[in-house]
């Protein structure tokens, strides 16, 4: 299944909250997805990307935002650097979208951005991000043991990178 990758709207208000408001999707996300996702979470969100339009993206399938992909740069000694970070809704894991949208943003940061280095993060617990990451390219470079805490719980740290050259 194929997706693009394109700002977001105010229009895509709906299907964020629709989505998003998933506990499944917001316990392998940072804290500041929340959970439960409400309408006013989503306006939140939505102003904040809207002004970012060329680091954080929604990615639709079948004319519907069903998830979100963004590019975060870095800054001082860390400033060749970006983080990247997704979440895609239930109902569409499994069938690649996630790894073709990293595919989309991947040279698109590139290009527009004054870094070498893009990487992720996923939680040692999140088998499924691991892989995506793997088959889009990057290569795994560190594990760091019990340094996230989520839900009351501490978990690993995984570190994959892709590299510009």
């Amino acid at each position: 299944m194929n997706c693009i990758i394109r700002p977001w709207k105010l229009s895509d208000l709906d299907s964020l909250v629709k989505y998003a408001n998933n506990a499944a999707v917001a316990k392998n996300m940072t804290d500041g997805f929340p959970h439960p996702y409400t309408k006013e979470s989503g306006e939140k969100f939505l102003t904040m990307a809207m002004n970012a339009p060329e680091r954080i993206f929604a990615i639709e399938v079948n004319n519907e935002a069903v998830g979100g992909i963004g590019v975060h740069p870095l800054s001082d000694i860390m400033r060749k650097n970006a983080e990247l970070g997704y979440w895609l809704a239930e109902p569409f894991w499994g069938k690649g979208i996630v790894v073709d949208a990293i595919n989309q943003i991947v040279p698109l940061a590139f290009e527009k951005l004054d870094i070498n280095r893009i990487f992720a993060r996923p939680f040692g617990t999140n088998n499924a991000s691991q892989r995506v990451l793997e088959k889009a390219g990057f290569k795994f470079e560190a594990h760091f043991e019990k340094t996230i805490i989520k839900n009351g719980e501490l978990l690993d740290e995984l570190f994959y990178a892709i590299r510009k050259y």
